[in-house]
């Protein structure tokens, strides 16, 4: 039998102490609230952020009215205007697609000014009840709009997310999120000191306002990061659990959100003779589809379930492939052969972030319209 030497054997039993009375860590205290003490302090460049994409949003629906023509460089200083600059914090790809002479604020300004009649592509497009189309029925002020919500938005998270996540930091991504402190789950202004805007707006319509949806979700999530970063580095594994679920969730409300715009468009396109109201309803639900897609295409892989190769599958059955001429009309024109992609769309995504049929269905709705919140 081997025996400790005498003169190591006081170390040895040192380290036994020290590891039999090491104290285990408490649970994690998560608070019922999420504390705004310095929020205003610390979101004052996303709420400039959030006001250049109104700014840029606003002057670009001045061209939905016929006859009003948009100028691009408006459009495009409104876009590169400010520090941040949304162009700062959009994707590299996205920019190339937004920015430019041929890009996107370019065809809007040529699209503008006149009347868009559905059908094979003729001329540069123009405004068809109440919306602001291109030649091929594609309505470029989602692909701005909702495309910037994840290509620039959920893009400034995540690269918030890529070094140590601070109390300041957690602020800045709810901020950008389009949340606020008060989780109030309502774009209401009316029954909100501080509705919800952007995909948090979005992320209100999906929910049940039953404490088990995507967005009282995400509250937990942030409220579960928020008391992990205070706690300090011994939570920093629940830091990043509620990180990473909150990440997942962010997508899924964009994704469920195509998939809400899929079930209006078969709706409103399926029926018997629809009206002109209808079938522009339908080309607007149709294009904000293709911006909440497009807007994820190239985010760092590591922060989205959902790859560009998936994405590109998607973006082709809805008739806007990336790299060619979009065929967008064809869901008014032609629906009866049209519209089964849109029901390939939400069994791919269905599939993609496992929702279920309950979940599929009640995506048909708009929780905050159909409750009055």
């Amino acid at each position: 039998m081997k025996y400790i030497k005498s003169s190591l054997f006081p170390l040895f039993l040192i380290l036994i102490l020290a590891t039999s009375c090491k104290k285990e860590k408490d649970p994690l205290n998560i608070p019922a609230q999420y504390d705004a003490a310095a929020w205003q302090v610390n979101t004052t460049l996303q709420y400039g952020v959030r006001a250049q994409l109104d700014a840029l949003v606003t002057e670009i629906k001045k061209g939905r009215t016929t006859g009003v023509a948009l100028d691009y460089a408006t459009l495009s200083q409104l876009y590169n205007a400010g520090t941040p600059s949304l162009k700062s914090l959009t994707t590299s790809y996205y920019d190339g697609r937004l920015d430019g002479a041929g890009n996107w604020f370019d065809e809007l300004a040529k699209a503008s000014g006149t009347v868009y009649t559905p059908g094979v592509p003729t001329g540069q497009g123009g405004a068809f009840g109440g919306y602001l189309f291109d030649e091929n029925g594609l309505e470029f002020e989602q692909l701005v709009e909702k495309g910037l919500f994840g290509a620039a938005m959920y893009h400034h998270a995540v690269t918030l997310m890529q070094s140590d996540v601070t109390n300041e930091k957690a602020d800045q991504i709810l901020a950008i999120f389009g949340a606020h402190p008060d989780f109030p789950n309502t774009p209401t202004t009316a029954n909100a000191a501080n509705p919800d805007k952007y995909l948090a707006n979005y992320a209100a319509r999906r929910d049940k306002n039953d404490g088990k949806g995507l967005y009282s979700q995400i509250k937990t999530n942030f409220i579960t990061a928020q008391a992990a970063i205070k706690a300090g580095n011994d939570y920093n594994t629940e830091r990043d659990e509620a990180l990473s679920a909150l990440r997942l969730n962010w997508e899924k409300v964009n994704f469920a959100t195509v998939i809400n715009y899929c079930h209006s468009v078969i709706s409103k396109m399926s029926a018997t003779n629809p009206s002109d109201s209808d079938k522009a309803a339908s080309l607007h639900a149709y294009g904000e589809c293709v911006g909440f897609v497009h807007g994820w295409r190239t985010i760092p892989q590591a922060y989205r379930t959902i790859t560009d190769a998936e994405i590109d599958e998607v973006l082709t059955l809805l008739n806007a492939p990336y790299n060619a001429t979009p065929t967008s009309y064809k869901f008014i024109t032609d629906p009866l052969n049209e519209l089964p992609k849109l029901t390939q769309v939400i069994q791919k995504l269905k599939t993609r972030y496992q929702f279920s049929d309950q979940e599929i269905e009640d995506f048909k709705k708009n929780w905050v319209a159909e409750q009055g919140r």
